[in-house]
């Protein structure tokens, strides 16, 4: 049976979904989906690779064995919250998923992309388009949720978290990662070039932050380090030697940058950052007391300077 026949989901349990959403939402709706549908620019070599192991380190502590740990006997539902086109779910679990019942929601028209995509990769796979705050199945119904940098582009994060754990199992197991709270000047530049780009269409914005993926190249071929002394506390900068445009890139603007990735690879990375309205950022802190408020047990907790990435177990 497929995930839809488990959990006993209806054609009419989807017409009655409410569609319309928040101004902000309905910005996020768009944006992810003419993103994914970009697909030139993600699915290399290179950026599956990345992809992948930034993955695995997040929440299998580097090990790609605990995977098999995290999804468990056969036979689990697998909830892919916000899975896009399930580009995360199928780079971290790949054949695994044919073990288990996989479904994929989303708020874009981006799993017309995820369902080819599952297909190409022969998994079988069930997706419905509906925001992740009213998925159409029963509390306690799903064992494994998964929802890879998507909680944050919502109205409101904890909500979020909240909807979704309601859906998990006693027991069940909840993956997420959310935005982090980062520099000072960082945090403004954030703030201010999304701003600039908001009342562009998606080609317009797309276009825009090229300038922005040029610069982020410019800074990586310099290829050199600078030795910061001491922290700077007002600008959130810690002391220690970082490579220029790394130091630039988490401390300034976002302007990613890889040498192997091609220039819509790093744009892409650039727009899914600038371009969502809804853009929430937290601290580990809040992260930690929202999970122990939410009766979620935290089983690995992973903190980098982009976000934080939660294993917690429904109690």
């Amino acid at each position: 049976m497929s995930a839809i026949e488990i959990l006993g989901i209806s054609k009419d349990d989807l017409d009655v979904l409410n569609k319309k959403y928040s101004v902000t939402q309905d910005q996020t709706k768009e944006i992810f989906g003419f993103k994914w549908h970009q697909t030139e620019s993600f699915g290399s070599e290179a950026f599956d690779v990345m992809t992948r192991d930034w993955l695995i380190e997040m929440y299998c502590n580097g090990d790609a064995s605990n995977i098999d740990q995290l999804l468990g006997e056969n036979g689990k539902i697998v909830l892919d919250a916000g899975c896009g086109v399930g580009y995360s779910a199928s780079l971290l679990f790949g054949k695994r998923l044919k073990d288990h019942h996989y479904l994929g929601v989303d708020i874009s028209n981006s799993i017309e992309v995820g369902i080819q995509r599952f297909k190409d990769l022969d998994i079988p796979a069930d997706f419905i388009q509906c925001s992740l705050n009213e998925i159409p199945i029963n509390d306690n119904s799903v064992d494994i949720i998964f929802s890879q940098g998507v909680l944050h582009h919502t109205d409101d994060t904890k909500a979020s978290i909240r909807d979704l754990a309601k859906k998990l199992k006693p027991g069940g197991l909840f993956l997420f990662y959310v935005y982090k709270k980062k520099a000072a000047i960082r945090e403004f530049s954030d703030d201010h070039i999304r701003n600039m780009i908001k009342d562009m269409d998606d080609e317009q914005a797309w276009k825009a932050l090229e300038s922005l993926t040029k610069l982020g190249i410019s800074l990586g071929k310099i290829n050199a380090d600078i030795e910061i002394e001491e922290d700077i506390p007002y600008l959130g900068i810690k002391k220690g030697k970082f490579n220029l445009q790394r130091f630039f890139y988490y401390n300034i603007a976002k302007c990613y940058y890889r040498e192997d990735f091609t220039f819509d690879e790093m744009n892409h990375i650039n727009f899914d950052w600038y371009r969502p309205l809804n853009c929430h950022r937290h601290t580990p802190e809040e992260i930690k007391e929202w999970c122990n408020e939410l009766n979620l047990e935290i089983n690995n907790f992973f903190v980098d300077e982009s976000g934080i990435a939660v294993v917690a177990k429904k109690k």
